[in-house]
């Protein structure tokens, strides 16, 4: 498995390597020994997630607060996605850029979106099976967003604005100033 910092060094873009022939292929999609090395601290990821959505669908940017923060893997099990982690840490060098990789079930990528970033993909193929570890529990309490179209982020969702289908959730988060709690980026998430 291949892992490569992105333009934010948190955000990790992980690759598989795949053993195939003519029957078909396998693939380590992740090892947890591999990945806590490269990380230099455990991770201990507690629930899988899954959706399926059709084009346009898009979903985020989300996040969760502590004590409920969130490090995500995600991947494309079928279809194709534009995938975004926002850096959401206060103090960050690079507090609110983002980082944008295609992922699709024929290219196996995935990303790992560490706590102190908001996530959302939206869906390029005609649909998507999307896939995802978390190492903390769904909290409603918790649950934030900021608004997808932040024009601060300037995040090319690659679909024109017409196509695009959100939840009323979605349609109505916030921008990245008007959030009233976040992340520090001088605190160490999981110590």
């Amino acid at each position: 498995m291949q892992i490569t910092p992105q333009a934010i060094a948190d955000v990790l873009l992980i690759e598989p390597q795949l053993h195939g022939d003519a029957r078909g292929y396998f693939c380590e999609s992740w090892r947890k020994d591999k990945l806590e090395t490269f990380l230099g601290h455990e991770l201990i990821f507690c629930q899988d997630n899954e959706s399926r959505s059709s084009r346009g669908v898009l979903r985020g940017l989300h996040f969760q607060l502590q004590p409920f923060a969130q490090t995500k893997l995600v991947r494309v099990l079928e279809g194709e996605v534009l995938d975004v982690a926002v850096d959401i840490r206060v103090g960050s060098p690079t507090f609110g850029q983002h980082v944008a990789v295609r992922l699709s079930g024929e290219n196996r990528k995935q990303l790992f979106v560490p706590r102190g970033f908001a996530h959302g993909f939206v869906v390029l193929s005609e649909t998507a099976l999307f896939a995802y570890k978390v190492d903390n529990y769904y909290s409603p309490e918790c649950d934030r967003g900021i608004a997808f179209d932040e024009p601060a982020l300037g995040i090319d969702w690659l679909l024109p604005r017409e196509q695009l289908r959100l939840s009323v959730k979605d349609q109505q988060q916030p921008l990245l100033a008007q959030l009233e709690q976040g992340f520090n980026y001088a605190v160490n998430y999981y110590a």
